[in-house]
């Protein structure tokens, strides 16, 4: 199982490889550009409303009954990350290009990846069922609070979530994912006999979102910003987040002297972060010559992410039977 798990198994990871290369070579410039950007929105708006028809009505309010595991969960998420974001956003700036450094705290406001924390959560003796259903809330709840939270932290000079925008997340969002909740009675047996195929309107979708956030990045001159000193700068920030999200929602689970599986599970969901929201949202909150320095933080914590995923899941697996402290 864990051979199945690691980094090199994942299409995802192949995915935003082939996206971000193919953005370097050949990007969407001039008219392009607009098409590359109108398809992506629709692309988008396909995905939330797949989202909402696959997401039982049931499991959300089973887990809003559970409000003593997802309470912390969500302080955890969009408290205590958002605020480690906006910390190394600062420490950045200094290090990185401004756009980037703002990247740190975009990663901070978004809510958890649903596939690989539930998958790692399974690997490594969790709570699987409590996994599910909280990173299903948290997705549910970044699609309303992610932006709100990002801007209010960022400050109005970094990005205007003004009616204009509201109505772009509303309509692009939030209006199919809607949608799909009030039809869901009629397809989400369908959807369950197609995950696989749907998995991969996931993959297809956020590909052609980076796609486009890269092209404009690229245009801008995102290759010539970085020197050998910026990358290393990039990679260790992107690593201190991982390990103080990892670390952080270890312990807070420990404090909350919760079930070793329960704890498990609060680890998954609370330090993976997802792309999944990252990249369609950021297409929606910035224009394609500013997204794609936005989401470098971003894509390169998915991949960390899923680097340190696996053998952390192995060991807590082999350590089952050992008390928590």
């Amino acid at each position: 199982m864990l051979s199945r798990l690691s980094i090199l198994a994942d299409p995802m990871i192949v995915v935003l490889i082939t996206a971000t290369l193919l953005a370097s070579v050949v990007p969407a410039a001039g008219e392009a550009r607009g098409i590359a950007q109108s398809v992506s929105n629709v692309a988008i708006f396909l995905l939330f409303l797949v989202n909402g028809m696959r997401i039982a009505r049931g499991e959300i309010a089973k887990g809003l009954a559970n409000w003593r595991f997802f309470v912390p969960l969500f302080a955890w998420v969009f408290g205590a990350m958002a605020l480690i974001g906006l910390g190394l956003s600062h420490i950045a700036s200094g290090l990185l290009p401004p756009l980037v450094a703002l990247g740190f705290l975009f990663l901070g406001a978004l809510p958890s990846t649903i596939q690989s924390a539930t998958s790692y959560t399974s690997l490594a003796g969790g709570n699987v069922a409590l996994s599910v259903v909280g990173a299903a809330l948290i997705n549910i709840a970044g699609v309303f609070i992610t932006a709100p939270l990002f801007a209010a932290l960022a400050g109005g000079e970094a990005v205007d979530v003004g009616s204009e925008t509201i109505v772009r997340i509303g309509t692009i969002l939030i209006l199919p994912f809607v949608i799909g909740q009030a039809v869901q009675g009629w397809t989400i047996k369908w959807l369950t006999t197609r995950k696989s195929d749907v998995a991969w309107l996931d993959r297809i979708v956020i590909g052609i979102a980076v796609y486009v956030a890269f092209s404009g990045a690229v245009e801008q001159g995102l290759g010539q910003m970085f020197t050998l000193l910026g990358w290393a700068a990039l990679i260790g920030l992107v690593m201190v987040y991982l390990c103080a999200a990892s670390g952080g929602a270890w312990l807070t689970g420990g404090l909350l002297n919760i079930a070793r599986a329960d704890r498990i599970a609060f680890l998954f969901a609370g330090a993976q972060k997802s792309v999944a929201i990252g990249a369609p949202l950021a297409a929606i909150l910035f224009a394609p010559d500013v997204a794609g320095f936005v989401i470098a933080p971003l894509l390169l914590y998915h991949l960390l992410q899923l680097i340190i995923a696996a053998p952390l899941a192995s060991l807590l697996a082999r350590n089952s039977s050992v008390p928590s402290p």
